[in-house]
């Protein structure tokens, strides 16, 4: 089986001694897909870069409909010798008894790296490198995509070899024959609905069966499939992106499953592998539109240490960056990569300071922008809503496919009670970018609850229970559902007593006369509701004097930790955006019984009237310290 890519995550590793550049001169190509960094010559980086464009384009000729380009950019280190190589490699990869591949494919959270050896002389020594490439390639698929078809994909690529005019596919993996000769086969039918949680996916003793098979079969359709000039994958990936049944699906594009496993295991034993040749000489390469420069070694150094920053050598590039700015203090690169190793280190207030600094110096990485806008929603006291709303900005015009900058500037909008139409198109944005992200359906909801679109926000958590993939995140779906699904049971229970009550009072009008000067006063509240563009204030403390009256207004006191009391209130406490920093609470949050005596922090604004301090229009139910700006995921099991 081939290696697997290395997914950089936040737990803490083993840092080796530092590895320290030499004094080599690189140079930097870079096309409008790929930036490849090598200490090796401009002849051979022009080489590497027209390599991988080719790749790409294989991509855009087998799957037109494929991702082709991620929003995440992609950098090639080529390092001419293993000196080199492993002075970025990570951390665990240079672990005593650890194998020395000649390429690894790195995914951080908000990087692509690819790191390759010049020097290696194996006969696929990319072959993690194409493997990792092609599942990014698909990861926008991953919410409807078969694993078994994204494995034989991964492993039918891997073995690509690329010339100068022509692609070589298909090419057979003796490894992976020799095993399937030898054990049996998975049923077809079982193999189609393999799944994150079958055991034939994760049990050590039938993953090497799953993979050989995967690929089998894929190679075996590819093949068929360019030999009778018949798209069956294509129509079978189809009818999975509409999510047909994966055994309907496979039977409608691949025909009788019976027939299918017969061919397959003849394909296997009599070994008759057939290979396709695509000629690229026609593909719209444009090898002069390459960019290329010579590198000072600041900018070689600071590059290399944005690398090793996501590789657990933090200490390293630490190092490396501050030696950086010493030589160069106007290094954006450094200080972009000084801005993330403190917000790895989770001290937040010096990460914006370095991310400001990167802004102010003319950044041109989206991230820079993203990073500052984010960190500063987190201290909304000490942050300018203008700057926030601007780098967010920034951050989607440099990358429109940077899905998370539509959700937090949707988020932006939304907890200020503006724009709320634009927030609820920034974040469907977010989700077309990003279909497998449950969290921002999640946050498009809470933006259509805002808008009093209970319905919608109802129907938009269905979607995000389909696609929540972690224990917390369902059960977070399955409460928040349930709040909303019990918020529009109480809101059409009081409409229908409000209705009652008002044929029961338009019944006792026609029965009673009721004299010409009597004045009918409308009830109203007992104060009134304050406009959304009255000034805004935060404030944290503990809910004293919960009072609830008809028909759903709510009045108390906040007492702050120095003993000052805050008298406020909401005419319909529905419309309050309610959440918690902690695990959802069981059942659903009643206000009237339970704000007594929880720690919160809210933000509430003016009122006309002067008999209270105002209203009350967010409040955060507090389990325990918490952050606004969320921290990277640990130990990702998939590429994004």
């Amino acid at each position: 089986m081939s290696s697997r890519t290395v997914f950089l995550g936040l737990a803490a590793a083993c840092l080796c001694g530092a590895a320290h550049a030499g004094p080599d001169q690189w140079v930097e190509v870079r096309s409008a897909h790929f930036t490849v960094l090598t200490d090796s010559n401009e002849k051979q980086g022009r080489h590497i870069l027209d390599q991988f464009e080719r790749m790409r384009w294989v991509f855009q000729a087998l799957f037109p409909k494929a991702n082709v380009d991620p929003a995440d950019p992609i950098l090639v280190l080529a390092a001419k010798n293993e000196r080199v190589f492993l002075s970025a490699a990570p951390a665990s990869f240079l672990a005593k008894g650890e194998a020395h591949w000649a390429g690894l494919y790195l995914q951080a959270q908000d990087k692509n790296y690819i790191l390759m050896r010049l020097d290696a002389s194996d006969e696929h020594p990319y072959a993690t490198v194409y493997h990792e490439y092609t599942h990014m390639q698909f990861s926008s698929a991953s919410e409807w995509m078969p694993i078994w078809l994204n494995e034989g994909l991964a492993e039918f690529m891997q073995n690509t070899t690329i010339l100068d005019k022509n692609v070589e596919l298909g090419q057979p993996s003796a490894d992976d024959i020799l095993y399937l000769r030898q054990n049996r086969l998975i049923p077809l039918d079982v193999l189609f609905r393999v799944d994150a949680k079958s055991p034939y996916y994760h049990r050590e003793q039938k993953v090497s069966v799953f993979y050989s098979e995967a690929w089998a079969l894929t190679h075996y359709l590819m093949v068929t499939a360019h030999e009778k000039h018949v798209p069956i994958i294509d129509k079978y990936m189809a009818l999975m992106s509409q999510h047909e049944d994966p055994v309907t699906a496979a039977e409608k594009a691949f025909g009788d499953l019976k027939q299918l496993q017969a061919a397959l295991d003849a394909y296997i034993h009599n070994g008759n592998y057939q290979q396709f040749v695509l000629s690229s000489a026609a593909a719209p390469i444009n090898e002069s539109s390459y960019k290329v420069r010579a590198l000072a070694q600041p900018e070689a150094d600071a590059a290399r240490a944005d690398i090793l920053a996501r590789v657990q050598r933090e200490s390293e590039a630490q190092t490396i960056v501050e030696n950086v700015l010493k030589a160069d203090p106007n290094n954006v690169q450094a200080h972009e990569t000084m801005g993330y190793l403190e917000f790895r280190a989770n001290h937040l207030d010096e990460a914006r300071k370095w991310y400001r600094e990167a802004v102010k110096l003319d950044s041109a990485d989206y991230l820079a922008y993203y990073y500052f806008a984010a960190l500063s929603m987190s201290e909304p006291e000490n942050s300018d809503d203008k700057d926030v709303e601007q780098c967010l900005r920034t951050a989607i015009q440099l990358n429109s496919r940077f899905a998370p900058a539509y959700d937090r500037l949707a988020g932006f909008y939304t907890a200020r009670r503006e724009n709320l139409d634009e927030a609820h198109r920034l974040s469907t944005s977010a989700i077309q970018l990003e279909p497998a992200n449950a969290g921002y359906r999640i946050n498009a909801a809470n933006t259509l609850m805002v808008m009093d679109r209970l319905d919608d926000a109802i129907a938009v958590l269905r979607g995000a229970e389909k696609v929540a993939k972690e224990p917390a995140e369902a059960a977070l779906v399955e409460n928040r559902i349930e709040t909303f699904e019990d918020i529009r049971a109480a809101r059409e229970k009081a409409e229908a007593e409000e209705k009652e009550q008002a044929e029961a009072a338009a019944k006792t009008q026609a029965t009673v006369q009721v004299a010409e000067n009597v004045n009918v006063v409308e009830e109203k509240p007992k104060h009134p509701t304050a406009p959304a563009t009255g000034r805004k204030h935060t404030a944290t403390g503990v809910i004293r004097g919960v009072t609830c009256s008809y028909p759903s207004e709510i009045e108390f006191h906040l007492v702050t930790a120095a003993g000052k009391s805050f008298d406020l209130y909401n005419n319909d406490f529905l419309k309050i955006d309610l959440s918690t920093d902690g695990p959802p609470p069981n059942g659903t949050v009643n206000p009237c019984a339970d704000f007594e005596g929880r720690k919160v922090e809210l933000e509430y604004i003016e009122s006309p009237d002067k008999t209270v301090d105002g209203q009350v229009m967010a409040i955060l139910l507090r389990s325990g310290t918490s952050t606004a700006l969320s921290k990277p995921k640990t130990n990702p099991t998939a590429p994004r």
